[in-house]
């Protein structure tokens, strides 16, 4: 009988999302400890967390959890990703998965890691997020629109050999709630592509901006609010790309549950406010995105937010390279999941010095990837840019056993 691996050991909660993610692909166990054992008021494992583990549960089967008293100590034994197949059909059924209104972090913290497990999950990944945690927009937390992971992070699968059935609808937009938590809105992910292995990648050339896109939402208030955001960052952005367009929605505030003794089916309104979300495309298909909403305290003018949004565009774009730095991890995630073979791919200096890209590499290195080879990048328009080589574990799909 074979003896089963040990679990292998981590520190700390940073980076615990892609830390599972990984576990979750190559199926070892973990043992991470120390979450938090510093802090005197809130130690453990936060609200957040427990719902990632929690939907990692809904969409496996066979993973054991366990966590510890304090919460400062997870054991995470991986199961297979199932997809939905709990529902009806060959197709399986749809996930209902509800955040708690003590969410702080936006819906990308969610789907970022949900989408790098779909392409190898047994049968397709359909999840719709409800609840009153669900925030769509960008938060003050670090994370990036939904809207955002919809049009900069999805299209990147294609370099991958992963395009058909990948839709991601959103149903109810929402803003972060009163300090930052909560929000009500509901999302719609389905991703039906799997696949046995990633191709592999070479992706050296960015080529030059050809257009920018972009989505600006109000919710819950004036849409006068759209024009003022889009007609500042078009006066920033035009003379540089003239091909600019901006969608523009504007949604009513959506209504969570309020109960009070007077009235059991009270519902407030949550989650208004509104933002501007920015995606620049090379011609070589390469994207660049940028993500600003009104804070949940208010008081910032719509002219701040076009301008400020507008700004971090043009700033992700001067750090060079192929890849955006909030896609960088999937990026390397995939290429290091694909077929046996070497993938390169340029990134700017600034992205590959990110502590957390950094912090992935050496994950990676703990789950048996091979490490990175890092060069410079040779040519006219390289700005300093490094070249990342990457040899995939040919890891796969192991649900689906033909291509």
């Amino acid at each position: 009988m074979a003896t089963s691996q040990p679990p292998l050991r981590f520190t700390t909660h940073h980076n615990l999302v892609y830390r599972l993610v990984l576990s979750t692909l190559t199926g070892r166990t973990v043992h991470i400890s120390q979450i938090r054992s510093s802090s005197p008021t809130n130690p453990g494992l936060a609200p957040h967390e427990i719902s990632f583990l929690r939907l990692l549960d809904a969409v496996t089967n066979g993973s054991q959890m366990e966590i510890s008293y304090t919460g400062t100590i997870l054991v995470y034994k991986p199961g297979l990703i199932t997809g939905s197949t709990s529902g009806t059909g060959a197709s399986g059924g749809m996930i209902n998965y509800e955040l708690p209104a003590n969410c702080n972090r936006g819906l990308s913290y969610y789907l970022i890691p949900l989408c790098l497990l779909a392409p190898f999950s047994k049968a397709p990944m359909k999840v719709l997020f409800t609840g009153p945690g669900v925030i769509t927009s960008s938060t003050p937390t670090g994370d990036m629109s939904v809207d955002s992971v919809r049009t900069a992070i999805l299209p990147l699968y294609n370099q991958f050999g992963i395009f058909n059935n990948i839709e991601l609808r959103i149903l109810r937009r929402s803003n972060p709630g009163p300090n930052g938590k909560g929000g009500g809105g509901e999302v719609q992910l389905v991703f039906g592509h799997q696949v046995r292995l990633p191709k592999t990648l070479h992706l050296m050339n960015a080529g030059r901006i050809k257009r920018v896109r972009g989505v600006v939402y109000s919710v819950g208030v004036s849409g006068s609010n759209n024009a003022r955001m889009i007609e500042t960052a078009r006066g920033i952005l035009n003379p540089l790309c003239p091909d600019t367009y901006v969608f523009s929605d504007v949604a009513s505030a959506p209504l969570i549950p309020a109960p009070d003794k007077t009235n059991p089916q009270a519902k407030k309104k949550i989650g208004l406010g509104f933002g501007l979300s920015l995606v620049a495309e090379s011609s070589t298909g390469c994207l660049y995105s940028a993500d600003v909403a009104s804070p949940p305290s208010g008081g910032q003018a719509p002219e701040d937010i076009g301008k400020q949004c507008a700004y971090q565009l043009l700033e992700t774009v001067s750090k060079g390279g192929c890849v955006a730095p909030a896609a960088a991890a999937t990026m390397m995630t995939l290429m290091t999941m694909g077929s046996e073979d070497v993938g390169r791919l340029q990134v700017g200096r600034e992205v590959i010095a990110d502590p957390n890209m950094i912090q992935l590499a050496r994950d990676l290195s703990t789950f048996g990837a091979p490490g990175w080879g890092i060069r410079d990048a040779t040519g006219e328009n390289e700005n300093g840019d490094v070249i990342v080589s990457v040899v995939g574990r040919g890891i796969g799909n192991v649900g689906r056993k033909v291509a």
